[in-house]
């Protein structure tokens, strides 16, 4: 399979043609694609913000396993780190941001669904979680869901992850609510929760930020299977080329190099019966 590639001195004249394959177009800042100070069309490329370790943003700084990866793909597809627009993108925003031309791409810890592929097409996935608890370092009793009875369990205001666990696993945990897994994370320290849960990346890049470093792990018995895809506008003809660009990342060595730095310090270890993946060259 061929790679799409562009010259900067070819971008102005293919611009156009990449951008509405992905959903975009020329226009204004804020619509469609604007111009840059290097001559060519931006490529906007929705994420989180609030996310440390996968897509977080800081004094307009942009870092995470996210960012990284879409980084890459968009280098891959002919783009300069100059060109990328990061566009916080709300789990419950991105179906409409990318069906709006809000965003050409996604890249925000998007699990492929059914559901969701109704109205979006994935490329991917560049990443296979799984729900896990986070626990602080010195916890042998938690060891997974099953042993949460009589335990404070902390999620996300709106998520379904604790009801999960309550539902199948222990039906005596106590659920608690944050609006933020950081939020979360300071209950725990503090001694008023037992536990966190989510995906185990999310987990991990939590830990990992120096604050929290040497006081959590993640227990890593993952008890689901979270595909994460790039979320782009139905009908787009993109899949190939950005999953060229995943497996190009892994044969590399980057896709592993990225992982890594973003959860350094965590005593974390990523399910490798199915990572890294190796998305095949249509939609998901």
């Amino acid at each position: 399979m061929r790679k799409i590639r562009y010259g900067m001195a070819t971008m102005a004249a293919g611009a156009a043609l990449v951008l509405s394959a992905c959903g975009g177009g020329s226009g204004s800042e804020g619509g469609g694609g604007g111009e840059t100070g290097g001559g060519g069309e931006k490529v906007r490329i929705g994420i989180k913000y609030d996310q440390p370790g996968l897509g977080f943003s800081s004094s307009g700084q942009f870092s995470g396993f996210d960012v990284d990866v879409a980084k890459y793909v968009a280098k891959e597809l002919g783009y300069t780190e100059d060109q990328i627009e990061f566009v916080e993108s709300p789990s419950a925003n991105r179906e409409n941001m990318l069906a709006n031309n809000q965003v050409d791409m996604i890249f925000a810890t998007y699990s492929i669904t059914d559901e969701r592929k109704k109205t979006v097409d994935f490329a991917g996935p560049y990443f296979v979680a799984g729900q896990d608890l986070l626990v602080r370092a010195d916890d042998t009793e938690i060891t997974g869901p099953d042993s949460l009875n009589g335990k404070n369990l902390c999620s996300v205001t709106g998520s379904t992850s604790a009801q999960r666990i309550k539902d199948e696993h222990a039906s005596n945990v106590n659920l608690v609510e944050r609006p933020s897994y950081a939020e979360c994370v300071t209950a725990m320290q503090g001694g008023q929760i037992d536990a966190v849960t989510t995906d185990d990346i999310i987990l991990a890049g939590l830990a990992a930020q120096p604050n929290n470093a040497g006081k959590y792990k993640v227990v890593g018995n993952p008890f689901s299977e979270e595909n994460y895809g790039v979320g782009l506008p139905k009908g787009t003809d993109k899949c190939a080329d950005i999953n060229a660009a995943i497996n190009k990342m892994v044969e590399d060595g980057s896709w592993d190099e990225a992982l890594k730095k973003n959860t350094e310090g965590v005593d974390y270890s990523y399910n490798k019966e199915l990572n890294p993946p190796k998305p095949t060259e249509a939609c998901a």
